[in-house]
């Protein structure tokens, strides 16, 4: 409570909490804890709250070799928070964080509606529409993160940038279709279990 707007407190005050469910996270949180929390108010109708752990960014390691210190974040769910509301054009009204049992952890309304587009699914145009409306919304997010004349001054005029951006996806794509190879190399030598078709 103490996290949140304090605009925000008069409608968190309906609510009470009614039940705690532990959440199975998908493969990028493994390890965390996340936990979705039912409130009511007197009336029956509900809200329900995500309380999601918060790691350490997975950055941090490669900072002292970039030249960069190695900062104190204070909390990493206040870490978590103040990263999506300086990215988001629009965040959740009540995102905050807390403290549970020494872990740090973020918390949010949950909401399940996420949509995906499966991009191996797309014809070769819309696969082109794809990438730049991805594109755009990748970049409207860090212009948020910094100054965006910063930005564009590092960006430059020329192609120079678009394409160092350019080869390191290629090269990316390549490696992983490499190490995707090495995968199932391994599977068919059974040096590692899994099972296929699934």
């Amino acid at each position: 409570l103490e996290t949140v707007s304090e605009d925000r407190l008069p409608l968190l005050a309906r609510y009470a909490v009614h039940d705690v469910a532990f959440r199975v996270v998908g493969t990028g949180s493994v390890g965390t804890r996340s936990y979705v929390v039912l409130l009511l108010d007197h009336r029956g109708e509900a809200l329900v709250l995500q309380v999601k752990e918060a790691r350490p960014s997975a950055l941090l390691p490669h900072l002292p070799t970039a030249g960069f210190a190695v900062p104190d974040p204070g909390h990493e769910g206040r870490r978590v928070v103040l990263g999506q509301k300086r990215i988001q054009v629009v965040s959740d009204i009540l995102l905050g964080w807390t403290t549970v049992e020494g872990r740090p952890f973020q918390v949010r309304q949950f909401r399940n509606r996420k949509g995906s587009v499966d991009p191996a699914a797309l014809t070769v145009d819309q696969v082109d529409d794809y990438g730049r409306m991805t594109g755009a919304l990748l970049a409207r997010a860090h212009a948020h993160s910094a100054d965006p004349r910063l930005i564009a001054g590092y960006c430059g005029k020329n192609e120079q940038f678009d394409e160092a951006v350019a080869a390191f996806a290629v090269s990316y794509a390549d490696r992983t279709t490499a190490d995707h190879a090495d995968l199932l190399t391994a599977v068919r030598a059974g040096r590692i279990a899994a099972e296929l078709g699934v």
